[in-house]
């Protein structure tokens, strides 16, 4: 199991928990942020700072976020594991399923 950033995120990308992040796992695509399901640590230290309530434990998601779960891990299918933050932060694209929604501005 794992923490995982869902819809609350998207085209809010408040940052406070990649500040929080203590292993650099937290990557920031174009309209949301990402946990690397292979860098993190489950430490949960970016779950409360979280201002719009994106992150949870994947077993705490709202059913209707859980599908977010596997666009977390999917996102970096293509490239692999970084290895941090620090080497790589922004992501090119986003996944599919959040690329597909329309704009969310005004909910954070």
């Amino acid at each position: 199991m794992t923490y995982v950033i869902a819809e609350p995120c998207v085209d809010v990308k408040h940052k406070a928990c990649v500040e929080e992040c203590p292993v650099d796992c937290i990557y920031e695509g174009q309209r949301s942020l990402y946990i690397h399901p292979d860098e993190r640590v489950d430490c949960g230290a970016c779950e409360p700072v979280c201002p719009v309530e994106a992150i949870s434990y994947e077993e705490d998601a709202p059913p209707e976020w859980q599908v977010y779960t596997r666009a977390n891990a999917e996102s970096f299918d293509i490239l692999g594991s970084p290895g941090g933050v620090a080497k790589l932060w922004f992501i090119e694209r986003d996944h599919p399923l959040v690329s597909a929604l329309p704009p969310q501005l005004g909910k954070g």
